[in-house]
């Protein structure tokens, strides 16, 4: 019988997911702070879509260097897979930043960074009904109903909804991450997940850049802390999802995204802990939405769990 990967093992998974999640949850405050401290007062479109460019052409060329080192040998992706670098380029960094520096520019650290959790449903959909990775269940459809609520309620002012245009392009975000995390998975069986996530973030960073100057894009680095949050946001880009990636190739969609509950609770904190804004979550939507989040979590941790134990029963017997 062959060997399970060391990413498989549960203990393994566990770790690497809440590292990565994490990262995550810390990127939300610092690209606030990062608004504050490198982009023009106007805050202009053209100059955010710069500012994110910069953080992931430089993710791109510290995952290729850094791995590069690790193994010994310089990285590069297969010709024949040039094309699925593009298309992960697309959805990991092109679509899903555009919408999620768009949206942050204009709601709240804590209500982004709760919108952002709902990947997880979205991923468990998408690589259930369109791409057939998995089986979609009713415990699945279950927790995906649940767990959306909880994004349904982060946006509610008493009995009136608030959505503003800054929540509905982090939610589209949040769909385009779910999509190029299901295409990882697909992808990794040609190439290695590390490469696809470096050379992506070089091509989406420098598209961005492109297009950004092309407009007008500015930014300001003669402050030094401004330089450091910049290579804070490149580096936390670069482990999280190239780490991801790899436990994507060893495990199934679901039982990896299902970890992405934590990237809400670590930016909700976070946001908290560092921002100054006045967040337009009320403390009773907030302890809802995220009670609502972990409780679709786990009703399909649940029944995961409960697929593997029967497993192991049968090939016991």
């Amino acid at each position: 019988m062959k060997e399970k990967s060391i990413f498989s093992k549960p203990w393994c998974l566990t770790l690497l997911a809440l590292l990565c999640c994490a990262l995550w949850g810390s990127a939300t405050p610092f690209i606030k702070i990062g608004y504050e401290l490198v982009l023009p007062p106007e805050r202009d479109v053209a100059s955010t879509i710069l500012f994110a460019g910069i953080r992931f052409t430089l993710a791109g060329i510290l995952t290729i260097a850094i791995f590069s080192i690790a193994r010994r040998k310089f990285l590069l992706p297969k010709k024949e897979n040039l094309t699925r670098v593009g298309i992960v380029s697309i959805f990991q960094t092109i679509v899903q930043y555009i919408f999620f520096y768009l949206g942050l520019a204009n709601t709240s650290g804590v209500k982004g960074t709760v919108i952002s959790g709902g990947s997880v449903f979205f991923a468990i959909l998408i690589s259930s009904l369109i791409f057939r990775q998995e089986k979609l269940t009713v415990k699945k459809i279950v927790a995906c109903v649940v767990g959306f609520a909880g994004i349904v309620v982060v946006n509610l002012s008493g009995l009136e909804p608030n959505v503003n245009i800054g929540d509905v392009y982090v939610l589209l975000s949040t769909i385009s991450l779910a999509v190029s995390s299901v295409l990882i998975k697909r992808f990794s069986a040609h190439e290695d997940p590390v490469v696809i996530s470096g050379y992506q973030f070089i091509v989406g960073g420098a598209v961005m850049c492109v297009g950004a100057l092309c407009f007008g894009g500015k930014v300001y680095l003669g402050d030094i802390r401004g330089i450091l949050v910049l290579l804070y946001l490149a580096l936390l880009s670069a482990v999280a999802y190239s780490v991801w990636g790899i436990l994507l190739k060893y495990n199934p969609v679901s039982r990896v995204t299902v970890f992405t509950f934590m990237t809400p609770v670590f930016g909700v904190l976070l946001s908290l802990l560092l921002l100054t804004e006045n967040s337009t979550v009320k403390p009773i939507n907030l302890i809802l939405c995220l009670v609502l989040v972990c409780a679709g979590i786990f009703i399909l941790n649940y029944q995961k769990e409960k697929k593997e134990a029967q497993r192991g029963e049968s090939s016991d017997k």
